[in-house]
């Protein structure tokens, strides 16, 4: 079985990139599973319902997100859905160690045409990152409830140290352990000793002629002078980020990971 998973989507360069990429490699590796990392698609800074159902329309079966998912006011009711229904907006997650009461869930499941159950979580790290619950305990507490072998985790993390643990701790137990955030790719893509796929940042889809998405110019003021300014969405030198995993469907363990980087 072959996942694809493509890291955060910078605005409309990042959307432009992986409408021109994504047919291929999806066929060329005869991809069964695609998730998206969408949190920055609308114009670097969160996601609207539309460009949701765009990434859909891609061949998204699950959008995952970080911190900036209520960036955009209008995804909220979006993503208000019973935890049962089959619309699209149940398959956008937002990390599962938020608040109780918050818009959304941070896992789903679901199966594929050929019957194989997966699964999706989400989560949010701790280290310089906004207030959220244990990702560790949230993970097992995910976990216990999952019955999919196929298990794909999106770890939305500053630090690696916390990205690195948290792989160690669910090596064997999940397929994958994928790190987003900090927009930029790394190479560090291995399989752990009980079979999990790992990688502590897919990187970004989106401009790399910038300062992790934002106009260079905007970012350089700012270090220069502290004066704040409103930040803008890059479009030079786009690229596409992601990472292709196989494993083996009835046990859900990982054979191998590559990493995917593509631009005009």
């Amino acid at each position: 079985m072959n996942i694809l998973f493509v890291g955060d989507i910078f605005g409309s360069a990042g959307r432009h990139i992986v409408r021109e990429h994504l047919p291929h490699v999806l066929e060329t590796n005869a991809v069964d599973l695609l998730v998206i990392n969408g949190e920055n698609a609308a114009g670097g800074f969160g996601i609207t319902p539309s460009i949701a159902e765009e990434l859909f329309d891609l061949g998204a079966h699950v959008i995952t997100t970080g911190n900036h998912i209520w960036d955009k006011k209008e995804i909220f009711e979006y993503m208000t859905v019973p935890a049962d229904s089959h619309v699209r907006g149940r398959r956008v997650l937002r990390p599962a160690n938020y608040a109780h009461g918050t818009p959304g869930f941070g896992v789903y499941q679901g199966a594929l045409p050929d019957g194989t159950e997966y699964a999706v979580l989400n989560l949010q790290g701790r280290v310089f990152m906004s207030s959220c619950d244990d990702p560790f305990r949230k993970a097992d507490e995910l976990l216990s409830q999952v019955t999919a072998k196929v298990i794909l985790l999106d770890i939305h993390a500053e630090a690696s140290s916390e990205k690195v643990a948290l792989g160690w701790f669910l090596d064997g137990r999940v397929t994958a352990v994928l790190g987003t955030h900090t927009h930029i790719p790394t190479a560090d893509q291995r399989i752990l000793h009980h079979g999990t796929a790992y990688q502590t940042d897919v990187g970004m889809s989106g401009p790399y002629d910038s300062v992790i998405g934002v106009e260079k110019e905007l970012v350089l003021n700012r270090f220069l002078t502290g004066m704040p300014a409103k930040f803008e969405a890059a479009k030079g030198n786009p690229k596409m980020c992601a990472a292709l995993i196989s494993c083996d469907a009835s046990t859900g363990r990982a054979h191998h990971i590559e990493r995917i980087i593509l631009g005009e």
